[in-house]
């Protein structure tokens, strides 16, 4: 197993993960996750749906890193979380994620390529005069690379395959969301492990899946809907007092 996946992988990683709890904490807020047995339903179903998206990402962007086509990667990841609530959370954690990952791997031009401005063209007009096109830096893809995308790029620059990229935003589709739950609820955190050890044949299955697509046209990389996650984000960032950020 390569070792950089096993860094990517861990909560202690400086990315900033433990400060989002993947929709734990609305869901918690609703009564929707209220023990162990609620908790392990909302982790399938997240797994499936929010897990799928970023596994595919992920392991399109580890396998076509050197590509450099990180503006089609934003828009697919764009175009993949319709919640702005959820938008923002993962561009903040795609911010953090970049530069943990190129403090750990300062030599990788897939991060140095996706940490650089982002240039769109403009038009300005002149008095008497036809228009004329020029460019003007934006800022970093509309506020930072999503999360998935950083972490397939990260995942490239550790000499990840794009399967492990895959299972990487697979288990970190549960793991965080589990911890997080602890901390919410109380739990007992050795049941919480438990948990995530019954779903470890299922994270697999799901990155397996995801990483059939590596090489597709990104427009067919997987998109299956979770509204109601979408829903508990949009109820979370409106909340008055709340623990983690998304």
């Amino acid at each position: 197993m390569n070792i950089g996946m096993l860094l990517l992988s861990d909560a202690r990683f400086p990315a900033g993960g433990h400060a989002h709890s993947g929709g734990v904490e609305p869901a918690a807020t609703a009564g929707t996750v209220t023990g162990i047995a609620s908790l392990e339903v909302f982790l399938r179903g997240r797994l499936r749906t929010a897990g799928m998206v970023a596994a595919g990402l992920a392991a399109a962007a580890c396998a076509r890193a050197e590509d450099g086509r990180w503006d089609e990667f934003d828009a697919e990841a764009e175009a993949r979380t319709p919640s702005p609530a959820q938008r923002e959370a993962s561009r903040r954690q795609g911010r953090a994620l970049l530069r943990a990952a190129r403090a750990a791997w300062p030599e990788a031009g897939c991060l140095a390529d996706l940490a650089a401005p982002v240039v769109t063209p403009v038009q300005t007009v002149r008095p008497a005069a036809a228009p004329e096109t020029g460019t003007v830096p934006a800022s970093g893809y509309r506020g930072g690379p999503h999360h998935a995308v950083v972490l397939g790029a990260a995942a490239a620059a550790a000499g990840c395959t794009a399967a492990e990229a895959a299972r990487i935003a697979a288990y970190q589709s549960v793991s965080g969301p589990a911890s997080a739950a602890v901390r919410l609820l109380a739990l007992d955190p050795m049941r919480a492990a438990a948990v995530l050890a019954r779903l470890a044949g299922d994270v697999d299955a799901t990155a397996e899946r995801a990483a059939a697509y590596a090489e597709e046209p990104l427009a067919d990389l997987p998109y299956p809907s979770a509204p109601a996650l979408d829903l508990l984000a949009e109820a979370h960032i409106r909340a008055e007092v709340r623990l983690f950020e998304s």
